[in-house]
Order: C-alpha cells, then sequence, then structure tokens
C-alpha cells in the first residue's frame, strides 16, 4: 500500500500542474467547440470542476493499470474519489462564499487544491479499507454520467448559479 500512497501523492501533483494548466487551455486553442468539452469555457463553478474531473481521470487510468492486481478495491475507490474531489469544489466555494458573501481568486484556487487533496485521499482511504468494494457498477455508472453532463452543459447549461460565472 505504500507504493500506491507514493501514486496517490504524484497523483496529486499531477492533478495540480495539468488541472492549473487546464484552466487556459480553451482559450489558448481559440475556442474551439471540441476543446471546451474538456476544458472550462467559462468561469463558472461547474465548468472549473472539470479541472479535477479529467486530469484525475486520466491520471486514474495508469493508476488502474499499473495497481488492478495488487488492490482488487482500487477499482471502487478510483470513481470514489473523482466524485468527491470533482464535487466538493462547489460545496468548498458555496461554503465559503455563502460565508464571506463574495468570492475571491486566491480561494478559488484554495478549493480546486482542496478538492484535489480530497479526492485522492478518499480514493487511497478507500482502497485500503474496502468499504465501497460492492459499488463499482453504480460508481461508474455515476462516474459516465457526470461526463456526459460536462460534455452536454458545457454549451447547454441551465439557467443556475452553478452554471454563471461568479460575480
Amino acid at each position: 500500500m505504500k507504493h500506491l500512497k507514493n501514486y496517490c501523492i504524484a497523483g496529486t501533483i499531477f492533478v495540480l500542474i495539468i488541472g492549473t494548466l487546464a484552466h487556459f487551455v480553451y482559450e489558448w486553442t481559440g475556442n474551439q467547440t471540441f476543446v471546451g468539452f474538456f476544458f472550462p469555457v467559462n468561469e463558472s463553478t461547474w465548468e472549473h470542476m472539470k479541472l479535477i474531473f479529467f486530469p484525475m481521470s486520466f491520471f486514474c487510468v495508469y493508476l488502474h493499470l499499473k495497481f488492478r492486481k495488487e488492490n482488487r478495491c482500487l477499482s471502487s475507490s478510483i470513481p470514489l474519489g473523482i466524485l468527491t474531489g470533482t464535487f466538493s469544489i462547489p460545496v468548498y466555494f458555496y461554503t465559503y462564499t455563502g460565508i464571506l458573501g463574495y468570492h475571491m481568486t486566491a480561494l478559488d484556487i484554495g478549493t480546486f487544491i482542496l478538492g484535489t487533496l480530497t479526492g485522492f485521499f478518499v480514493l487511497y482511504k478507500n482502497a485500503v479499507s474496502c468499504k465501497w468494494r460492492t459499488a463499482n457498477i453504480p460508481l461508474y455508472v455515476l462516474l459516465f454520467a457526470v461526463f456526459l453532463c460536462f460534455i452536454f452543459f458545457t454549451y447547454h447549461p441551465p439557467a443556475i448559479n452553478l452554471f454563471s460565472s461568479p460575480g
């Protein structure tokens, strides 16, 4: 399990770097429609959730291939970690903005960092405890549903605050 812990630390660093760069990719590519499915197209909280979802998913494919024989609980821990990390962004963001009454860029960055740490912490702890082992199918269905929502809502967002840029 020590090796898995080290890989989770490496994954955290990977997601923090790639997620930070991902924030700018849509603009760098001249606002290419296809790119927008995977990278934030605006400053909404929803779009910023992509900063964890896609880099962590990418890294976790590698993690699964590396440890699938060594840790049978990893397959359920991966989607749980990705979903927890991704959805912790709006939880942290709306908690701190609800308390302060406004948002601050430094704290927005902090929600991304904290969300990434949360995602890999949950992944690792559940890979060790094996509590979610029987939930593979529902977790992957939910992960795929979130993926489809990212694709659809990128250019067809509902009219709620989660999909609006903070003011």
